[in-house]
Order: structure tokens, then sequence, then C-alpha cells
């Protein structure tokens, strides 16, 4: 086993070990996802398989739909003999198959979450964000109303862009804020997209009782994350691995705080099983709090360790006019709510995600996870 792959394989010991309970009541049940062939989606569909291997006499089903649209990922394809796994081509932007089955559990994670790539793609990510969203909320609806089996835990993952860049006095940011945000910028495909999806969720839990949970992702990373991704963490990584110097395309000041994939997937199947209908959660860490230039910095340094890098961090400027337009100055959520309500610790210190991210990318710089 390398070293890339012991990675793999204790973060998903890891997530299995923090969802026992979540993961029990979710066994011998079906669960679809879209856009499974994503970043999220790495470890969403591993991790359910993976409690397979310990509860094989009641194991969870699970259904990715994916159009595909750059090809089946090898992670994926691997598992594609799995028999508790069913791979199905599909747009979610398209009607849903005439034989689409009742799942007990549908996790919404089709979209494209890179902008670089929301950008190229505008109107495809808002039909994902909004179309396809309201078809498998529709779907949901007709069960109930034609007396076939409820769904039993829908997630629509949303994103913490719905804040926009959150005034000082709103950072940590909770849930109740809301949001600082253009309707008509660069971002706004993505931005917009995705508070109206909340909108379309919050009301169909409201008016017809269905367990619809929102989650709120903040800067997730690790594994999975596909090295062309665009976004920042992979763009250092990949300058890093080519033993170029790490170029920011900004003055460094802009701080995030980083949340590493075990910690994010822990959070959202906890969303999912335990989370309130009509609610949306934060999911995230509080600290640290770090700049982009700090970040950079303690990325050479650990590459150091790590394969010798001898690089350095070096200045530039994007020859795209829009790269840094509505791009939030800091984003730091408060998880307070997924905390007490969910029992959600993120445990991973930042430098040991970033040791394995690094590990991982060394060995996955032309596969893994879409930059969905």
């Amino acid at each position: 086993m390398n070293d890339a792959t012991q990675i793999v394989t204790e973060d998903l010991d890891t997530i299995c070990h923090a969802l026992a309970a979540e993961l029990t009541h979710m066994a011998g049940k079906s669960v679809m996802i879209t856009g499974g062939a994503g970043f999220l989606g790495y470890y969403l569909v591993q991790s359910l398989l993976h409690f397979n291997t310990r509860s094989p006499s009641t194991p969870i089903s699970v259904s990715v739909y994916d159009n595909f649209s750059r090809g089946l990922p090898d992670w994926l394809n691997n598992l594609s003999g799995n028999p508790h796994l069913k791979l199905v081509k599909h747009d979610i932007t398209h009607p849903l198959p005439a034989d689409f089955p009742d799942f007990d559990f549908i996790i919404h994670a089709a979209s494209i979450a890179s902008p670089i790539y929301y950008r190229k793609h505008p109107i495809e990510t808002m039909d994902a964000n909004v179309n396809g969203l309201r078809q498998l909320l529709d779907h949901c609806l007709e069960r109930v109303r034609t007396g076939r089996k409820p769904i039993e835990g829908f997630l629509f993952y949303s994103t913490s862009e719905i804040y926009g860049d959150p005034t000082p006095e709103n950072i940590p940011t909770p849930e109740t804020y809301r949001g600082n945000v253009s309707c008509t910028g660069p971002r706004a495909c993505y931005d917009e997209s995705k508070r109206y999806g909340e909108t379309l969720c919050v009301n169909f839990a409201q008016v017809h009782g269905l367990p619809i949970k929102t989650a709120r992702p903040f800067n997730n990373y690790g594994p999975g994350l596909k090295i062309t991704d665009g976004r920042v963490l992979p763009d250092m990584a990949r300058d890093i691995l080519a033993g170029r110097d790490i170029v920011m395309l900004s003055d460094g000041s802009p701080t995030r705080t980083f949340c590493y994939i075990t910690d994010a997937i822990v959070g959202y199947l906890k969303i999912l099983v335990r989370g309130r209908p009509g609610e949306a959660y934060n999911v995230g860490v509080e600290t640290p709090e770090i700049s982009m230039a700090d970040l950079a910095e303690t990325l050479v340094r650990l590459a150091a360790e790590l394969f010798g890098y001898k690089g350095h961090v070096v200045r530039g400027v994007s020859a795209d006019k829009n790269y840094l337009v509505d791009n939030p100055n800091r984003r730091c959520p408060d998880i307070r709510k997924a905390r007490s309500e969910l029992d959600f610790a993120p445990a991973t210190r930042l430098e040991d995600g970033l040791r394995r991210m690094l590990v991982w990318y060394a060995a996955n710089q032309s596969s893994g996870g879409e930059e969905k």
C-alpha cells in the first residue's frame, strides 16, 4: 500500500468511526448521490462502501448519477465492480429517468464549485443548482402524493459563497447572516443559484413537510479534489509538484479557514441523518483563519520537509480581469449550530491536513475527483 492509498484508507476509517451511529441508521438503505464523480463524491461514495465492509449483512446501496462530462474518474471506475454501487450516466438538468427509484436518501451534489469553471459555464451551473434541484424535490413530493415510500433524508449542497463578503461584525459568520452578495457579478451564477436553491429547499420542507436539509461548506480540501480544479490549494500544490515557485495572484491578504475533507464528510452525513428539515448548517472550521500569504508559506515549508522542495512564493497578476472581482476578503464560519445540534466536532489540524493533501497529490497529479 503506497502512502496516498494509506491516507485514504485511514481517512475512511476515521469517517466511519465518527459516523458509527449515523451509518448504522443508514444500513440496509439506499442512497443516491448526484454529481457523485466529483470532489465531494470521492469520500461520500467511498465512505459508504467502506462501511459496508464493516456491516456486510446490511449494506448501504449507493447510486451515483453524474453526466461524467469530464470522463469517469479512475477512482470511481476502480469501484465499478462493487455489488453495492450503481453508476448511472445522467445530466440532472434533464428530466429524471422513467425508472428512477424511490431512494431512501438523496444527496444533491451536482454543481460546479470552482470559480474558474463556473464562470466558464454559468448557465449550466445555474441549471444544476435550480432546475436539477427542483426536479428532485418534485420527485420527493410526488412520492408523498401517490402514497409511495417517502424520502427519509435529502441533503442539498449550498455554499459559504451565499454570504458573499461578510461585514467584519459577521465574522465568524452564523447561519442567520443574510449575506452581502452581488446578483450580477462574475460569481453570481453560482452564489445566487445556490441562494435560490436554499429558498426552494426551505419552502418544500415547510409547505410539504419534506425532510430537506442544507449544508453550507466552507473551503473543504483534501484527497479527491482534482489538481487542475483551479482553487487556491490545488493551484499551489501543482506549482510545488512541478518544482516551480508558488505564484500568488493577489496581495495575499484575504483570509480563509480550511476544513479537511474527513471532517467535512462527517458533518454532511450528520446533517443528512440528523439535521432539522428546512434548516441550513455551516460545515467548516473556525480556526485558524489564515491569510493566503501565510498559507502559501506554510505549504512551502511542508513541501520542503516532504519532498525537498526549494521554491518560493512570488507575486503575479492574473490575465483574467475578473479574477478577484467579488472575492470575499474573509471567510470563517460560526459552527456552533452544527456543534450543538449534530455533535459536529472537526478535529484535523490544518498542517496535518495539508501534509496529507500534498502526499495524495504527489500520487494523483492527473486523476482524482472532478472540479465539482
